[in-house]
């Protein structure tokens, strides 16, 4: 039994690996589907330049801190909006119909307004660093990047803290006033610990859209690095080894993250599991 648990989940990868294998061997052509071995190497060698582009680590801690920036900042507003919008009946019906226009629209479609608004514009730009090795880091960070990626995480979180929060029990709210609690002490001690569980649960989407919004952010004018960039540059000149590597390495990262969410959530609320339950 100990076995099967071990084996049921490794079939797919195994099936895949074999797929590939024959597949690159039938088509013999490295554009269409290289072989495994080259995009192994690339993987097997993290802190190796690839085309002038720098190397796989190098490319994909930039995109971290970018997305993880552009995620904070959509956490920092979307949350304590959610809790608002959840608790008040009357900011509820004057935002919920204003933002629900936009929930519709894709980040990518966001591109040609957002190049309007801020162009090449980055942190180096806000900062005013001209020269030297923090010009080479803050530039890298533009706010039209910041700003998809906000987009992408925004409204899951926001979601789901405004479900959270509507879904809590009123009997507890109720009792918490007779027991002569203040609104500051509903609010820390009873609304948002009770919301918690699907405030995380948005989190966790909305870093996932966010990871995935990453690409489309990269491809915008300005960009010189990434793992999104890495991988439209290496398309254009036919490395489709490098192209699968940054895949991969988008899907490890992206798997890392959306695993913390997952443990936290099963070691700080497994209660609410046994409350549905």
């Amino acid at each position: 039994m100990k076995f099967f648990s071990f084996a049921v989940p490794l079939l797919a990868p195994v099936l895949l690996v074999l797929c590939w294998i024959w597949m690159a061997a039938r088509i013999d052509n490295q554009v269409i589907l290289p072989p495994m071995d080259q995009v192994l190497y690339i993987l097997a060698h993290p802190f190796e330049d690839l085309i002038s582009m720098g190397s796989l680590t190098s490319n994909v801690l930039v995109s971290l801190v970018r997305v993880l920036l552009g995620y904070a900042s959509a956490v920092a507003i979307a949350i304590p909006l959610g809790v608002i919008m959840g608790y008040y009946g009357m900011v509820f019906k004057a935002f919920n119909g204003f933002l629900n226009l936009f929930r519709p629209i894709p980040p990518l479609a966001w591109v040609p307004l957002v190049m309007a608004w801020f162009g090449i514009s980055s942190l180096a730009t806000m900062t005013g660093v001209e020269t030297g090795q923090w010009y080479v880091y803050l530039n890298n960070i533009k706010f039209s990047m910041l700003f998809i990626i906000f987009v992408g995480a925004f409204y899951p979180i926001l979601t789901a803290t405004i479900h959270g929060v509507r879904s809590v029990n009123a009997t507890l709210l109720d009792s918490a006033r007779v027991l002569g609690a203040g609104q500051s002490q509903i609010f820390r001690k009873i609304l948002i610990p009770a919301a918690m569980p699907a405030i995380i649960t948005g989190m966790r989407i909305g870093l996932g859209i966010a990871w995935m919004c990453l690409v489309s952010a990269e491809m915008l004018p300005g960009s010189l690095s990434g793992i999104g960039y890495m991988i439209t540059h290496a398309f254009t000149l036919a490395s489709t080894d490098i192209v699968i590597a940054g895949m991969i390495s988008i899907g490890c990262v992206g798997a890392l993250m959306d695993m913390v969410f997952r443990r936290v959530e099963k070691q700080k609320f497994s209660w609410q599991r046994q409350t549905n339950s």
